[in-house]
């Protein structure tokens, strides 16, 4: 029996989103599928204090020994997958589900010559139409009953049919309308057909054409003062969009389609694959990888299809294949997947709809992995001692680097040059200890702005260690709180290569600062560069070392970008505008909220600029003027802050 408690999900790493759960045992058998409305509360109930868990709910949780989880869109999609899954895996602890002999399916028997609408289980027959599987036969019928109002069909018995044809009286459903009531002959065959059909056509995923043709009526009923059928045709209107929001397929023309989803960074990808069949989701799996290289977007994609398809049967290739961006060579994936499925497949982007909101939903999901999959590792205490014990062997260092930072210079050609720096203690982020810092020399290079910032780094670290007191090193001993820079760092990392470590290392030096390691981690080979080495050190990709070292580099470059933008930003709005006379805060925010950028305010003419509320003719001709004599400024990725080419 295992310790709930030794995989216990951290509280945050839980989505609150509507979900899908599986409990695996110690050998990845599914031992029990749930769903919830909100994941986070509902896994957390199975981690409390054990002894006030039910017997078998305590029993569970013990023979499991991971959890793991599938985010949807609503609960509704919950519910469905849930089922999906427990009729895959057959879970121990699912009992109720245990003597289902199948699950329900709604079913209209066409081969008979006054169709009925009926729950049935069990094998599918001949001469019936099936929809679903539904959850609950409760479902179905709240569904059918709903309906009838709308298509009036039979949906009673075979002896209630003959016992109401030889009385000459219909049943209770064809005194209410909710069955046409063929039975007595108020409707011929062809016509109780015809209300057949349109049930099936809606249920088919036909729905807008009716609600569109029910509400067309029901106008006008209305203008024709007609308000007792214009009541009723509301009422139905009101049942057929109930039974839409109650509905489980996915997408409802029935597509067979594969959908995969991708969240990835500078160092991983997740990839998550639905599978869609009937309209339904049949499965789901997925994977995390590291980058092994710089491949694209569209290369990254056809991996994974061929990863996924590679030997596949012929039943489990799809006929649509949706993707959030074509492949590299989309022509020879679909050829080959084509032969593969030995008929027609078909490669596309979604744009909108379903399709599209089910993608999202799969990248959802797709996120979900990609995050857990990082938490875990970095939250792991053995994985983290490990990555330590590696920096320590591949550096050479006497000690493990429990404290470690990381530098990056962020800048826009040669202006607005902006560093970071993050620390790492004992493997985390310790984010209340992260700073930024402004260049005060623009124009110059990164590497001498890494100079300037190892220089003010270390001086204020020498110059806490002369203000040391009795209170102990680093200590405030006003407010008892660390001092800024007052700690000493384990192990200095840059962002870069030999350049930037060399003049790191010249500006510790040069304060005499000898008892801190350095290293540069180069950003397209992962190399890893010590001073006055002409040859970098190579971890392995999958080394814990590797890893730690590039989560730092990364975490860097993000704090710094979003540093540089905010002060980008900030300068390119201020710097362009400030010539011109009575042009305030207020009126610069109605500017760019009109524009959007500066790059459009400087294509605006005059008369265009007066159009914005609080500008006057006279103002807006000393804008052009203004924007006309400053220089361009660079188009600008606000992701990287990297220039735009033209």
């Amino acid at each position: 029996m295992a310790d709930p408690t030794t995989y216990r999900p951290a509280p945050g790493e839980i989505p609150t989103e509507p979900g899908v759960y599986k409990f695996r045992d110690a050998e990845r058998r599914v031992v029990y599928v749930g769903k919830a409305k909100s994941l986070r509360p509902r896994l957390s109930s199975y981690f409390q204090d054990i002894s006030n868990l039910h017997p078998r709910t305590q029993q569970m949780v013990r023979t499991a020994s991971s959890v793991e989880w599938t985010v949807v869109s609503t609960e509704v999609e919950a519910l469905a997958l849930e089922y999906s899954w427990i009729k895959e895996f057959d879970p121990r602890f699912n009992v109720k589900y245990r003597d289902d002999k199948s699950y329900p399916w709604l079913a209209v028997t066409v081969g008979e010559e006054f169709p009925r609408v009926t729950v049935m289980r069990g094998a599918q027959r001949k001469g019936v139409r099936y929809f679903g599987p539904y959850g609950h036969a409760w479902a179905i019928r709240d569904t059918v009953d709903t309906l009838l109002r709308v298509f009036p069909m039979r949906s009673c018995s075979a002896g209630v049919f003959r016992r109401s044809k030889a009385i000459g009286r219909p049943c209770l459903l064809g005194d209410i309308g909710k069955c046409a009531a063929p039975c007595v002959g108020r409707v011929s065959p062809d016509q109780h057909r015809a209300i057949v059909n349109d049930f099936l056509a809606f249920m088919g995923g036909q729905t807008s054409g009716f609600t569109k043709r029910i509400e067309t009526k029901m106008l006008e009923a209305s203008g024709r003062e007609e308000y007792e059928l214009a009541a009723k045709l509301r009422d139905d209107l009101g049942a057929l969009r109930r039974v839409l929001e109650k509905q489980t397929v996915v997408l409802g023309d029935g597509t067979d389609a594969d959908v995969l989803g991708f969240v990835d960074d500078p160092l991983e990808i997740a990839v998550q694959i639905f599978s869609v069949r009937g309209g339904r989701i049949r499965g789901q799996r997925g994977w995390v990888a590291e980058k092994a290289d710089e491949a694209e977007f569209p290369e990254l994609v056809q991996r994974a299809l061929m990863t996924l398809y590679q030997d596949a049967t012929a039943s489990a290739v799809p006929r649509e294949v949706l993707v959030p961006a074509m492949p590299a060579d989309s022509a020879t994936v679909t050829a080959l997947l084509s032969e593969r499925r030995e008929g027609p497949v078909t490669i596309r982007v979604p744009q909108r709809g379903d399709k599209r909101a089910l993608m999202q939903t799969v990248e959802q999901n797709a996120k979900q992995s990609l995050m857990r999959h990082k938490m875990k590792r970095s939250s792991d205490l053995t994985a983290r001692s490990l990555a330590l014990e590696e920096i320590q062997a591949a550096l050479d260092l006497q000690t493990a680097p429990l404290r470690i930072e990381c530098y990056d210079i962020s800048n826009l050609g040669a202006t607005e040059t902006v560093a970071s720096m993050v620390v790492f203690e004992d493997g985390l982020p310790r984010k209340s200890e992260y700073r930024r810092f402004t260049i005060r020399n623009e124009g110059q290079s990164d590497v001498a702005a890494m100079h300037e910032v190892i220089t003010r780094r270390f001086t204020a670290l020498l110059k806490a260690r002369e203000e040391n007191d009795d209170d102990g090193p680093g200590i405030d001993p006003e407010t008892g709180k660390p001092k800024r820079f007052a700690y000493t760092p384990a192990l200095v990392v840059v962002d870069g290569g030999p350049p930037q470590v060399a003049a790191a290392h010249a500006a510790m030096q040069a304060l005499d600062v000898t008892d801190v390691a350095l290293v540069g981690l180069a950003k397209r080979l992962e190399e890893v560069w010590l001073p006055d080495d002409d040859d970098p050190v190579i971890l392995p990709r999958d080394s814990e070392g590797l890893y730690l070292l590039q989560n730092l580099r990364d975490e860097a470059h993000r704090f710094a970008i979003a540093h540089h933008r905010g002060r980008r930003s900030k300068s390119m709005i201020e710097s362009v505008l400030d010539p011109v006379a009575g042009l305030g805060p207020t009126r610069r925010k109605a500017l760019l909220k009109s524009f959007g950028s500066v790059k459009k305010l400087r294509a605006a003419s005059a008369e265009e600029i007066a159009t914005v509320p609080g500008i006057g003719a006279a103002t807006a001709q000393s804008i052009v003027e203004a924007l006309a004599t400053g220089d361009a400024a660079p188009a600008v990725n606000t992701a990287t802050g990297e220039i735009l080419e033209d």
